[in-house]
């Protein structure tokens, strides 16, 4: 199977962020009616272009529609910068960030596009009160594992210029929730400072295999076309790609959240629960009856529950700011 074929696989079965899912069964009756009308209007959006270039487009113009009044709603300012020669995006609270801390965020969208970096932000800024640094790292299929980690590693130094690591926190969702935990096993090995809490929002740790829930809410052949163009000549038992894989002791403070219809969701508690038998304080987050990664990209009260979660928990981990 060619290189290009893999691509187009992928760019043409592969959505990110969808509430489509191959098992169909009614949304239950306690979701919100917010949450069913964002599900309903992202399932209404036109197919996903053909090609990875269309993909992207669409990508940044859904980040811009979601992203805009999550920005005015919150009060939090974006910029985009470039840290240590990688594009990123800023946000900052209307208050003014908090004196020490920040948090890198690193977006999710299948490795392949720029699906977050504006929705998964605005609301933790505000929350937390402390400045955000989205990494807009660079994209599979033109730059396979390990660049999107070195893009990670080379803000995350920036960031240690200024800030203590206790100060520091780390979180993504789904292709982000995975590069996340990359970036925490990249820094163990480079005998870095690792942060001091993680947001480990509907991943996976382990590239390996596929845990059950892929076969009920995703298409396995097409999860496992694109772990092939992430991962490169990378073996998928390599530690560094699935960390699940390797030591998790003295592994940073973690949450890990998802939800009850993710395709995700299997492998997100079986991470959470390898951390607690390494000793690590791992809590494991669940919104009943939800898709995958569904704060990124519809708002509810469901929504507004997973930040608020997330923002206590990194006001826990990083102090009050104060």
């Amino acid at each position: 199977m060619t290189r290009s074929w893999l691509i187009l696989f992928a760019a043409l079965v592969l959505a990110p962020a969808a509430s489509a899912q191959l098992v169909k069964a009614p949304w239950p009756a306690s979701l919100s009616a917010e949450a069913r009308e964002g599900l309903a209007a992202n399932d209404a959006r036109p197919p996903e272009p053909a090609t990875i270039e269309g993909r992207r487009d669409r990508a940044e113009a859904i980040q811009r529609e979601i992203g805009a009044p999550r920005l005015a709603r919150y009060g939090v300012t974006m910029k985009d910068d470039v840290i240590a020669g990688v594009p990123v995006r800023l946000f900052t609270p209307a208050k003014g960030a908090a004196k020490g801390r920040v948090l890198l965020n690193l977006h999710g969208g299948g490795f392949l596009v720029d699906a977050g970096s504006i929705s998964e932000n605005a609301a933790v800024a505000a929350l937390t009160g402390y400045p955000v640094v989205a990494v807009r790292y660079r994209l599979a299929p033109e730059n396979p594992f390990p660049a999107a980690v070195d893009d990670a590693v080379a803000v995350y130094r920036a960031l240690l210029s200024d800030h203590e690591p206790k100060r520091i926190g780390l979180y993504g969702t789904s292709a982000g929730a995975i590069l996340s935990a990359e970036l925490v096993a990249r820094l163990r090995a480079d005998k870095l400072p690792q942060p001091a809490a993680l947001g480990f929002f509907s991943g996976t740790a382990d590239l390996s295999r596929q845990a059950d829930s892929v076969t009920l809410f995703a298409d396995p052949s097409a999860a496992t076309m694109l772990v092939q163009l992430y991962a490169g000549a990378r073996a998928a038992d390599d530690p560094l790609l699935s960390p699940q894989r390797g030591d998790l002791a003295g592994w940073p403070a973690t949450l890990c959240l998802t939800s009850g219809r993710d395709f995700l969701l299997s492998a997100t508690a079986d991470f959470c629960r390898a951390l607690d038998a390494a000793g690590v304080p791992a809590q494991l987050m669940l919104f009943d009856g939800l898709p995958h990664a569904f704060w990124s990209y519809i708002d509810a009260p469901e929504t507004d529950a997973a930040f608020a979660a997330m923002a206590r928990f990194f006001a826990a981990r990083l102090g009050d700011g104060k």
